[in-house]
């Protein structure tokens, strides 16, 4: 710095020469590994750093060439590069493997300039390395703690997926990818957020890292061509720190949520097999007791007719022969004795409490209990429920047993011997606040005679030459009446019958 600008602020553009001894010094203290070269790489100058890496003194590498550092290790083809980058006058970057004068291996990020002159003329090699061992030491040590990680998370039995504040994918394994292509969809992470939690994004961001969301939560997909399938999830919030630069003297840290997705499909399937087969216990004993009850108050139904008519006849008989009259007066009341001991032993319906329920449920049960008579009977089932369905207020139990007699009767109007187009339909819909259920199938049909009586206490067409036995169709009617709907029977056009149940959504009679 000349005196004339000592003492003075320097103005932008205005160059100042530093005298050589600075860039010297500058070269000299400057803490990293600093060497200068001939063209030939034979060592000019080395500055401390240099000395305090390799331990050589500066007087023992100057004149000799750079190659004494080299373990002669490192790939020629890494040289050849390197000699080529220099041939053109291109600066280089690499890293070797280098030892030091006590004969310990160390590796070096280095970087080779050329000097060109005025002339254009290569004069020397600037070189400056750092040991990068200790640095080489950790990236390994992080790689293969990243590689154990993920060889963990790849070998758990369930999916796990990490994602950001947005929804990003961050992190997942080998069962989620899987889960991708099984459930056909693009992110299954979201899918099953927005079944499960729809507010996940609102309650991540309010939600303290270290804190479940929500823990065990079975969702249900169905999926194109496939069974369902039910998946137990469990997301919990962590803290993640981001990697911006702008962040790196300030702590900036998000949120990012963990889902472990577990498979529980074949615990939900044996469970609705055990369901299955306890409820089709129950429809089996109630559809039994209900026979019980039918069968016996038929008999007292018709036996009462012919105890009045005789009970007519006493009062007529008792004008010419009082003696007769009286004795089969006393048959009579104790035949009226019998028959009440007979009327308290039929047993009653149970009783049964509305509740919630959801049609399509109740129809998925019906068929799952008739699916052996429906494999027996070589019936072919289309099932066409409506995707969504409003739930109604209903007795369980005596809508299943209502729809299976149904189904029942469908049955036994298609089993009959050469009989070849075996169909069962049924169809779940809404119309004008009702609900609709179609049962139709490919029988012989209804004649308007068997029409008319079908839904009478004790009728029964099985006589009919396979049509359908009106069997449990008085109790089917019964059932609908009791939940305000109605039922009809109706041939199809096609051939067969349509059994249609109508029940309003808000309870009220139809």
């Amino acid at each position: 710095m000349t005196a004339a600008t000592q003492g003075k602020a320097l103005q932008p553009g205005v160059e100042v020469e530093l005298p050589p001894e600075v860039y010297r010094q500058a070269v000299d203290q400057a803490d990293i590994a600093i060497s200068i070269t001939d063209p030939k790489a034979n060592i000019l100058f080395a500055n401390e750093a240099f000395v305090r890496i390799t331990g050589y003194e500066a007087a023992e590498v100057v004149g000799r060439n750079e190659s004494l550092l080299s373990n002669h290790t490192t790939p020629p083809a890494l040289y050849r590069d390197m000699w080529a980058h220099l041939g053109e006058r291109r600066a280089w970057t690499g890293r070797v493997l280098n030892k030091r004068k006590n004969g310990e291996l160390y590796l070096a990020d280095l970087a080779i300039s050329p000097v060109v002159n005025s002339a254009g003329k290569v004069t020397h090699f600037l070189g400056i390395h750092r040991d990068v061992t200790e640095l080489h030491r950790l990236e390994r040590i992080v790689r293969n703690q990243k590689k154990l990680i993920e060889s963990a998370v790849d070998a758990a039995p369930v999916a796990l997926v990490l994602l950001d504040q947005n929804g990003r994918v961050m992190l997942d394994n080998q069962a989620y990818k899987k889960l991708v292509s099984d459930l056909g969809v693009s992110e299954p992470a979201e899918h099953l957020l927005d079944a499960t939690r729809p507010d996940w994004r609102t309650a991540l961001a309010a939600t303290e890292p270290g804190t479940a969301l929500f823990i065990n939560s079975e969702t249900r997909v169905d999926r194109h061509g496939g069974g369902a399938r039910w998946l137990s999830i469990t997301a919990s919030v962590i803290e993640m720190q981001s990697d911006c630069a702008d962040t790196y003297f300030c702590v900036s840290s998000m949120s990012g949520l963990l889902l472990v997705i577990a498979d529980v499909t074949r615990v939900h399937e044996e469970r609705e097999r055990a369901r299955a087969a306890a409820l089709k216990v129950t429809l089996i004993d109630e559809e039994r007791t209900a026979a019980i009850r039918e069968g016996l108050s038929a008999a007292v139904f018709r036996m009462d007719e012919p105890l009045n008519m005789m009970r007519s006849a006493v009062a007529v008989l008792r004008r010419r022969d009082p003696a007769a009259a009286s004795v089969l007066d006393e048959a009579l009341t104790a035949s009226r004795e019998h028959l009440d001991q007979l009327r308290q032993v039929i047993p009653p319906a149970l009783p049964e409490i509305m509740v919630s329920v959801n049609l399509n449920e109740i129809l998925r049960d019906v068929l799952e209990v008739s699916t052996s008579r429906l494999l027996a009977a070589g019936i072919t089932v289309d099932w066409r429920p409506a995707a969504t369905l409003p739930a109604i207020a209903g007795r369980p139990l005596q809508l299943r047993t209502m729809f299976k007699a149904l189904v029942d009767n469908a049955i036994e109007a298609m089993n009959i011997k050469g009989w070849v187009r075996r169909e069962l339909s049924i169809t779940s819909g809404t119309a004008d606040e009702r609900i609709v259920v179609c049962v139709l199938d490919t029988g012989p049909g209804v004649t308007d005679e068997v029409r008319q009586h079908a839904f009478e206490p004790f009728f029964s067409a099985k006589a009919g030459g396979g049509r359908h036995l009106g069997t449990g169709l008085s109790r089917a009617l019964h059932v609908v009446a009791d939940h305000g709907g109605i039922i009809d029977l109706n041939p199809r056009p096609q051939g067969g019958c349509a059994a249609i149940v109508e029940l309003r959504i808000d309870g009220d009679p139809i």
